[in-house]
């Protein structure tokens, strides 16, 4: 460990302690955040078609890219299998579990990528070890059934995305495109290959961040043509419109008063995201009324859309992809009849608010919180468990590195790195202090 707090090297970027320590709990976070709270010590297969997990393909067990391993079995039964970054996005810059990897990259020289990172996947199934394996075995859950014919792959598995059918990170691109997820078919696509306009831009405010929720892409943009309904309030404005991309737009669920959805958000006048040779037909377009309209939250006995999507489904000229905003998914309408909708075109989930990416980041951060507290709990016993001079030595060594290193950082300028010499010069300072004291 001699190395690890090397001088600079010369013409090499260095980094502040503050800004080390702040990097080291932003990557913890946003693992926590893919992963959903797993720690990935158990094989979620007994959870059955988890609603959303990370999920892993080993292209070394499973070259066709036809299975998936939850978190837990990419660490225990294919450790070793090298591992490829997913794309970064728009909504997070994920580096999923980048402090394993790099440790990987260092104790085991890393070169070839044959786990590839799928962030995660709704309604699937662990298949490590399953049929699909051959002689491999899953160490941490053997039984298991033949398939789970209710998993759903697509060419991500394979290592490669978007209509381009291309790998990340692309070996013969000298810079490493962002990608963008759809919400539907979950593949992701360069920005080039969205399907925008010349004039068109995806949304995002003054210092690039996306001013949508989530990206529909052109091609589920037909199944989803039914949004064309919906008050222009759940999508993006128009995209080729610079002044109205600076608008922040998030939106509540609709208020019900009296069985009114207030603000007459029911009116049916545009189009989403789409110009004007995207609209719905007159005679596709329902006549509905404000007071047709009933909560959205939950089951509801009248349409909102007033309308039988399965009888009467909107037509469109040409599909364009889609830009949606925060809470969108809370104003669809859950009445019987769109729902049954919903089942015929295998998008149900998006009336599932366990689906949606937020809510499995605010649950990632509960569990990470709840995690943090156990820990600390752990560390609380230890102290309790330990006899009356034990403890009072170890809370006044770590009292003394505590004042210490912040005697280090007071005089010291913080816009300065750290040096081998200023971590030794702190622990010889703390033995000299030990020794007085005895």
């Amino acid at each position: 460990m001699a190395d690890v707090f090397d001088d600079e090297v010369e013409g090499e970027p260095t980094i502040s302690i503050k800004d080390y320590l702040e990097a080291v709990e932003e990557e913890e976070l946003e693992a926590d955040l893919v992963l959903g709270g797993d720690e990935g010590k158990e094989c979620t297969y007994s959870k059955g078609y988890m609603k959303r997990q990370a999920i892993f393909s080993c292209l070394t067990c499973t070259p066709d890219g036809n299975a998936g391993v939850c978190t837990a079995c990419s660490l225990s039964c294919h450790e070793g299998h090298e591992i490829a970054l997913m794309p970064a996005c728009y909504f997070k810059d994920y580096y999923l579990l980048s402090y394993l990897i790099e440790l990987h990259w260092l104790l085991n020289a890393l070169t070839i990528p044959s786990i590839v990172e799928l962030w995660t996947k709704r309604n699937f199934r662990c298949d490590c070890g399953n049929s699909k394996f051959g002689e491999f075995f899953c160490k941490l859950l053997a039984s298991k059934d033949v398939e789970n014919p209710n998993n759903v792959y697509n060419h991500n598995f394979k290592g490669t995305y978007c209509t381009c059918d291309l790998p990340y990170p692309n070996p013969d691109a000298e810079e490493q495109e962002e990608m963008i997820q759809c919400c539907i078919c979950e593949d992701w696509f360069h920005e080039e290959h969205i399907g925008l306009q010349s004039s068109d831009k995806i949304p995002r405010d003054e210092s690039g961040e996306p001013l949508y929720e989530d990206f529909i892409c052109q091609g589920c943009a037909m199944v989803c043509s039914f949004l064309s309904y919906y008050p222009q309030t759940i999508s993006t404005p128009d995209l080729s419109s610079s002044e109205k991309e600076k608008a922040v737009l998030e939106i509540d669920p609709p208020v019900i008063s009296s069985g009114k959805l207030e603000n007459e958000i029911c009116s049916l006048d545009t189009n989403i995201g789409n110009d004007n040779s995207d609209t719905v037909s007159a005679e596709a377009k329902p006549d509905v009324k404000v007071n047709e309209c009933t909560e959205v939250a939950g089951a509801s006995t009248k349409c909102i859309i007033g309308t039988d999507l399965t009888e009467n489904p909107p037509t469109i000229d040409k599909s364009k992809p889609m830009f949606l905003t925060k809470n969108w998914r809370e104003s669809l309408c859950r009445c019987e009849k769109c729902f049954d909708f919903y089942a015929q075109k295998g998008i149900g989930f998006l009336v599932d608010k366990e689906d949606s990416i937020a809510e499995y980041e605010k649950m990632a951060k509960l569990k990470r919180n709840e995690n943090l507290q156990k820990q600390e709990g752990v560390e609380q016993n230890f102290l309790n468990n330990l006899g009356h001079v034990a403890k009072m030595e170890i809370l006044s060594g770590i009292a003394d590195m505590k004042n210490e290193f912040c005697s280090f950082l007071q005089s010291n300028d913080p816009s300065k790195p750290i040096t081998t010499a200023d971590v030794q010069q702190v622990f010889e300072n703390l033995a000299k202090k030990r020794k007085r004291e005895l």
